[in-house]
């Protein structure tokens, strides 16, 4: 008996027994991945884009503000900024 022979043939069968398991795991659906999103990660998603979508600045606020300004007629409340002023950072008057 040679034993070389055995040695080759033993390669062979090792080779091909291995690409049948794998084979036959992809055939049983495993080795595949699969990502399932929850619906709060769905819902994140679409809130998500909606605030992408949306303007950083209103306009139309903004335009008031402009005209009012450029008129005269824009006039800022000193003791009230004081107040938010200073809420903002923490102590009052």
């Amino acid at each position: 008996m040679r034993i070389e022979a055995y040695n080759q043939v033993a390669q062979l069968y090792q080779s091909s027994n291995t690409k049948s398991s794998s084979q036959a795991a992809k055939a049983n659906g495993m080795g595949r991945d699969e990502v399932q999103i929850s619906s709060t990660g769905k819902d994140y998603h679409v809130a998500k884009a909606a605030v992408a979508e949306s303007a950083d600045i209103r306009e139309d606020l903004v335009a008031d503000i402009k005209a009012r300004i450029k008129n005269g007629t824009y006039e800022v409340d000193t003791d009230d900024f004081a107040e938010k002023l200073l809420a903002a950072y923490g102590t009052t008057i």
